[in-house]
């Protein structure tokens, strides 16, 4: 089974980052070249242990849907998201933040199976690998954007917490 890792180095607090990366809404914005929208389940805001979101986007052409579940949950420092319902055989996401000097290591664990037997393998070597890599370093890339830049407040609604953040 493929196996992602990514490693993202983010100058802003871990509460922060973590918040973003369950945010729906910062995923929606990161996903926004495929239209992919949450359409049941959290459909917005910070997504929970135990909460499901289904999301439904363009890829490679076809219309597909893909319902999520949060099943580990451990505030800021690891949070990971199963699915449950869609294209592929399996995926697993795992989500850990680590806070060194004031800086958040972001890192993705993110392990995907293909259906199709041999022919999904071939697929994930030749195309789905690096596809999948590229979308999660882009959101990736969007995260750290938003959290080193300061829009996390409002994207995350935080104004009356923002005390919170800052220590």
């Amino acid at each position: 089974m493929p196996i992602i890792y990514l490693s993202t180095e983010i100058k802003a607090p871990i509460q922060i980052c973590f918040d973003l990366a369950r945010s729906i809404d910062l995923h929606k914005l990161s996903m926004k070249h495929t239209n992919e929208k949450a359409i049941a389940g959290r459909v917005s805001g910070l997504i929970e242990l135990g909460e499901s979101v289904t999301w439904q986007a363009k890829h490679f052409g076809i219309k597909q849907q893909l319902t999520s579940k949060i099943t580990g949950f451990t505030y800021p420092v690891f949070f990971r998201d199963e699915m449950t319902k869609g294209v592929f055989k399996r995926i697993n996401h795992e989500h850990w933040f680590l806070n060194e000097n004031g800086h958040t290591v972001m890192t993705d664990v993110f392990e995907f199976e293909s259906p199709y037997g041999f022919f999904g393998k071939v697929f994930n070597n030749l195309i789905l690998y690096d596809y999948l890599r590229q979308l999660l370093e882009n959101r990736n890339a969007l995260i750290k954007l938003i959290a080193e830049g300061g829009q996390w407040k409002s994207l995350l609604n935080y104004e009356q917490t923002t005390s919170y953040y800052e220590h």
